[in-house]
């Protein structure tokens, strides 16, 4: 299965829009090794939208790599990231022309996914603009999908809708491996807060095959780059990375992975997180306590193992009390049980919890334990 557990890599587009090159990607994949990410399971470099030529191929009808950016053509590009052991994928649109005004894949289905094979692509993101008005959407992505099938390559299907038509209820029909149930993030805290607000509720449509995807990760772009916006303190990118990870969506990274480091590169390598995001159950966290309006929440995820994942979460302004009892989650007190907890942050014994659970929140912080249900 192509994403039995979700998806993880990078993405062009949050940092550097259309400036996209040969040696930039290059330079990504060779970071991605070095710094460790592949690693740690972050396979696909996929470039995003502005890499072809403004027209087709007059003769061939072929979409063509924009040569001052690729000047070697897309394969030898391909090749590269493959022989740094990394995943190549690519972007197109189901639209006559992409978000950014090139060619898109509209009535080209077949065409275009003959040619990502040929490049040796691995992934296509497959966005959603400049459709014609009778187009229907879940079908354009009937036909991408089985133009990808149909392609000799196995590679796996993003599917780029913002959420349009109730996407979550039948996506994973049509073939689609994640799918992007929101609009476009930015690099702030009010934009994810958002983002995850508005799916929270949604999730549990999300499961091992097709995952929901709320889109690049920002953490450690500092408000550089093409959608850098105000920026967030780390912190807010602790919560960030904490939530994507917690709800089992797909992390794609979007900063510049060649400037990556110190607090960010360990944040988005830390094994803990990426244990829970990558659990082989992927199974939706039960909302166990919710008050302020839903922006201070603990949830429950039940992993495999027998484990559970517990996190605090406050997205208000203000500093938050956040607690729940274990019965909440189905632990009775005449259980006997209580929870043992490692801290994912530090990696510290966290000690037992017994009945009643709570903790003292600063505002857009998140705290985060993997438990076993132990004897008291």
């Amino acid at each position: 299965m192509l994403s039995s557990r979700p998806p993880m890599g990078f993405n062009t587009w949050n940092t550097f829009g259309e400036n996209i090159s040969d040696a930039m990607i290059r330079e990504t994949a060779d970071a991605m090794v070095e710094k460790g990410l592949l690693d740690v399971g972050y396979r696909y470099l996929v470039i995003d939208d502005c890499w072809s030529k403004r027209q087709r191929d007059p003769e061939s009808g072929k979409i063509v790599p924009e040569p001052v950016k690729f000047p070697n053509g897309m394969k030898a590009v391909s090749d590269y990231v493959h022989g740094r052991g990394l995943l190549f994928g690519m972007y197109s649109c189901a639209g006559v022309r992409t978000c950014a005004d090139y060619p898109g894949s509209f009535d080209h289905e077949f065409l275009d996914a003959e040619t990502f094979a040929e490049y040796g692509a691995d992934f296509l993101k497959y966005d959603f603009c400049n459709r014609p008005a009778a187009a229907d959407g879940p079908l354009l992505y009937k036909r991408i999908s089985a133009a990808l099938r149909a392609s000799g390559r196995e590679i796996l299907l993003s599917a780029c809708n913002w959420g349009c038509d109730e996407v979550e209820k039948w996506i994973r029909s049509v073939g689609a491996h994640m799918y992007r149930s929101t609009g476009d993030i930015n690099d702030s805290f009010a934009s994810f807060r958002d983002i995850f607000m508005s799916q929270r509720d949604k999730f549990a449509y999300s499961a091992p095959g097709c995952f929901n995807d709320i889109d690049m990760l920002t953490v450690g772009m500092y408000a550089n780059g093409n959608v850098g916006a105000g920026g967030c303190t780390d912190v807010e990118y602790k919560t960030q990375f904490a939530i994507w990870c917690m709800f089992a969506c797909p992390l794609m990274l979007g900063c510049d992975i060649r400037k990556l480091d110190g607090f960010c590169l360990d944040l988005v390598k830390n094994k803990y997180l990426i244990r829970i995001n990558q659990d082989e159950e992927a199974r939706t966290p039960m909302c166990v306590r919710s008050e302020h309006s839903g922006l201070a929440n603990v949830f429950v995820r039940v992993l495999s193992d027998n484990e559970y994942a517990v996190m605090f979460l406050n997205l208000t302004d203000h500093d938050r009390r956040c607690w729940f009892t274990l019965e909440d989650m189905g632990i009775t007190a005449s259980s006997g049980l209580c929870l043992k907890a490692t801290d994912v942050f530090t990696g510290e014994d966290a000690g037992t919890h017994a009945e009643f659970w709570q903790m003292n929140l600063p505002a857009h912080d998140c705290a985060v334990y993997l438990c076993r249900a132990v004897k008291a």
